[in-house]
């Protein structure tokens, strides 16, 4: 009995949905580009590049052997991973440098899951990363913006249709995509007007690699990844092409 209870719960979360109308698909890109170039609606829906980019943080720190001692989250969307390890070496770097490219390395993976079906298993597998970053959350803003998101996550997961649930995973594969791009550019802002304590900035100074190589690299990689992410979430158009 219990062996068919597994077998069951896994074939639900393995299930293939097939792939929306190529409308649903462009429209939900559009709405992302939106959110993203809209700064009021930004203001919001960058909570959500700076918990996946504190969970980059978080994930390398503890896959390079690093001691995680917490994550902060803060109402200025910015955030901070703090982990005990060696200031400089590979740990380090890799840490720091994981977590700008985390929102376009999510983004990619989701986006390959949607193109082989797999919606509900993405969608579970966002909801076990979230409640695994939960448990370092160290303040109060942090907690609500993780619960927020997990609760549209489960809601999602245990409630919505085949039909919501592919609108949504869509919608949230394109804006980390696309929301990947735009922290970069922000940053090289921020750097303008004098700010030195980026991530960019502690990589210049435990590497000797200029901040400005570290920015540019950062934005290849998230533009490449859109790049991909782009072919994998429209396979129709170029089909048509």
């Amino acid at each position: 009995m219990e062996d068919n209870v597994i077998a069951q719960i896994w074939d639900t979360i393995t299930q293939v949905n097939p792939p929306p109308e190529l409308f649903t698909i462009i429209v939900t890109g559009i709405a992302a580009v939106a959110v993203i170039a809209f700064r009021p609606l930004w203001r919001w829906g960058r909570n959500v590049i700076t918990i996946v980019h504190e969970g980059g943080h978080a994930f390398v720190a503890v896959l390079t052997g690093r001691r995680l001692r917490g994550v902060r989250l803060h109402s200025d969307t910015s955030g901070l991973t703090y982990s005990a390890g060696d200031r400089r070496g590979f740990s380090a770097i890799a840490t720091l440098f994981a977590g700008y490219v985390a929102p376009a390395a999510l983004g990619l993976l989701s986006a390959w899951l949607i193109s082989t079906g797999y919606v509900v298993l993405l969608l579970w597998l966002n909801l076990v990363l979230l409640a695994a970053l939960a448990l370092f959350i160290r303040n109060l803003y942090g907690m609500v913006a993780t619960g927020v998101t997990g609760l549209v996550i489960f809601a999602t997961v245990w409630w919505a249709d085949a039909e919501i649930q592919s609108f949504i995973v869509y919608a949230g594969t394109w804006f980390l995509l696309f929301g990947a791009v735009r922290p970069v550019w922000e940053t090289w802002a921020v750097r303008h007007r004098g700010q030195r304590q980026t991530d960019p900035d502690q990589l210049a100074r435990i590497t000797a690699v200029p901040a400005v190589v570290w920015l540019v690299l950062f934005a290849m990689l998230n533009l490449g990844a859109l790049v991909l992410g782009i072919q994998l979430l429209t396979p129709q158009l170029w089909q048509q092409l």
